[in-house]
């Protein structure tokens, strides 16, 4: 008799598991089993297929965004700056920052689509006196259960953990940006001390000329060979080149705060450049004729605003999702005895399901005006999206555009300082012979000069345009910092 009672309590609490089972297979199944955002689209682009541009650096192209800016950057010290840069920028750290925020907000937002399960144990001991008597009672509970949670049978909690997703996609779209401008601004400024090294020595040199000459100049002043003008005129030429190296030496020092302030902390000057450091130090990355504007579509601000967008599109669903009966349930199980001491052998079982529903009736408009908001929004991004991909466009054609004919000017610019400084010496020369005045020398050493530092800066544009290039096709936003690798295998664990 005792096994057959046994079988049939036992048989009951397979057939209740059963149907707790199946009940539980139904919500799930049920949950989050429609979604009422817009299938994503992505906008057709704004801009023409191709760049029509000449080859550059090579016929075949290279996916510059791939490309590791240590092949781009070629000069050791200008790749320690880089990577002291990549640890110590603000601005990246903040970035970073950003990501770790929206990633935490994207968990936040995952964990409200399951339900949240507490444990709580109660016991209480009261005393009741009934006049000369009195007796004390106490009782104790156990339950374990989940409290409010949400059905999503229209996916209003999908589609707001889909928008917090694409929100963090975006985040780290901006840090890629980040990181690639940093790449590009920390070269453009170490470029920039070059440049100002290279001006300054030429000025050195032009003083150092000019002093010569004053002094032959005085001798014959002296003599009576030369005129009071010629010294005075030498003299002005001598005192121009003076404030010039101040002047440059004053650049020079802006220049390397500067560089000190991008980077994020002090450059070692082993990590500036040498004194007889040249333009070369930045390779030009292949890019092939006639480029396929769709590069553009890996472009971190370009994902950026498309990441944006969809999350616009989800919250379209979430704004729609707000129209329909929202489902909550509540429920626990456990066990509750006279004493705690029989609360896990004699208790009695106990258990509560509480769903709810609530259905929206009358809100005064205000759940349409939220659908048209996230409609107007959406239409926004989009604007947005081709705007992006419009500026990327104009970016990436300026670049090759003053690419094809940029070498033309240096080849121009380079005969200018020839033939300059052929000038000169012949100038000099007939001077010094007594055939022409100063002043023809004078003007043929100004020529000279300025022919010299516009070449420098014409140098410095061309160096500056291939690290532009670089940067504009998306190069160097996936470079690595030495604190990325723990980094990202902190973020895999935490997300997993």
């Amino acid at each position: 008799m005792i096994a057959m009672k046994y079988a049939r309590n036992n048989a009951k609490n397979h057939a209740k598991h059963f149907k707790i089972g199946v009940l539980l297979s139904s919500i799930l199944v049920l949950n989050g089993c429609v979604n009422l955002a817009p299938k994503y689209e992505r906008p057709n682009s704004p801009v023409q297929g191709s760049f029509g541009n000449q080859a550059v650096g090579a016929t075949t192209a290279e996916d510059i965004a791939k490309l590791d800016w240590r092949s781009v950057f070629t000069d050791p010290a200008l790749q320690k700056t880089i990577a002291l840069a990549l640890d110590n920028n603000r601005d990246l750290r903040v970035a970073m920052l950003n990501i770790e925020k929206a990633r935490a907000q994207y968990r936040i937002q995952r964990a409200e689509m399951f339900p949240s399960v507490d444990a709580s144990a109660t016991q209480t001991r009261a005393k009741t006196r009934s006049g000369n008597s009195s007796s004390i009672s106490q009782s104790a509970e156990f339950s374990v259960g989940f409290t409010s949670w949400e059905l999503d049978l229209f996916g209003r909690l999908k589609n707001e953990k889909d928008e917090t997703l694409e929100t963090y996609f975006a985040t780290a779209e901006t840090q890629r940006s980040t990181r690639m401008s940093l790449i590009a601004e920390v070269a453009g400024d170490w470029l920039n001390i070059v440049s100002y090294q290279q001006q300054l020595a030429v000025a050195q040199q032009t003083l150092a000329s000019q002093e010569k000459t004053m002094q032959l100049t005085y001798a014959k002043y002296k003599e009576g060979i030369s005129s009071a003008m010629d010294y005075e005129e030498i003299k002005t030429s001598v005192d121009s080149a003076r404030a010039d190296i101040a002047s440059y030496k004053s650049e020079l020092a802006q220049a390397k705060n500067e560089l000190d302030l991008v980077v994020g902390t002090k450059v070692p000057n082993d990590y500036l450049p040498p004194a007889n450091a040249d333009f070369d130090q930045v390779r030009l990355a292949n890019i092939q004729s006639n480029l396929d504007s769709s590069v553009l579509l890996n472009h971190p601000d370009v994902l950026y605003a498309e990441h944006t967008l969809k999350s616009a599109n989800a919250d379209i669903g979430a704004a729609r999702a707000a129209f329909f009966p929202s489902i909550s349930l509540t429920a626990s199980a456990g066990r509750a005895s006279d004493d705690l001491a029989g609360l896990f052998n004699a208790a009695t079982g106990v258990w509560s399901f509480a769903p709810s529903i609530s259905v929206p009736i009358f809100n005064a408009g205000e759940l349409k005006a939220t659908l048209d908001s996230s409609k107007i929004q959406k239409n926004i991004y989009v604007a947005q999206y081709e705007l992006a991909i419009q500026t990327a466009f104009n970016d990436v054609a300026n670049a090759l555009a003053a690419r094809e004919y940029i070498q033309q000017q240096m080849t121009a610019q380079q005969d200018l300082v020839k033939s300059s400084a052929r000038y000169y010496l012949l100038a000099t020369a007939r001077y010094k012979e007594g055939v022409d005045d100063y002043l023809t020398a004078l003007t043929a050493q100004r020529t000279f000069y300025t022919a010299q530092q516009n070449l420098i800066s014409l140098q410095l544009e061309e160096a500056t345009n291939r690290v532009t290039l670089y940067k504009v096709l998306g190069g160097g936003a996936d470079a690595k910092s030495s604190q990325d690798a723990s980094t990202d295998a902190k973020n895999q664990q935490s997300d997993s």
